[in-house]
């Protein structure tokens, strides 16, 4: 029952969590996939070791997507805008 909670609370923050990056992105101007990669695989990560957890394959491929998915992240925040 605790499991089913917590899956409900992970999936609704994500919802209003990419909702909020959307509205932040169209209110400063932001355009272009490259800088929404990082958020992107920040939110894949999430979704990934959620299904990691119901499917049962908490294990090497888990982990391998989720190192990936850093490493691609990482990379792409090099194109996101600079505030000052």
């Amino acid at each position: 029952m605790v499991q089913i909670i917590l899956t409900v609370i992970l999936i609704i923050a994500l919802i209003f969590s990419v909702y909020v990056v959307i509205q932040k992105r169209k209110k400063s101007g932001i355009t272009g996939v490259r800088s929404a990669i990082p958020s992107i695989c920040f939110y894949l990560i999430a979704i990934t070791h959620l299904l990691a957890y119901w499917l049962q394959f908490m294990g090497i491929l888990s982990w391998s997507i989720t190192i990936i998915l850093l490493i691609i992240g990482a990379y792409f925040t090099r194109y996101m805008p600079e505030y000052t």
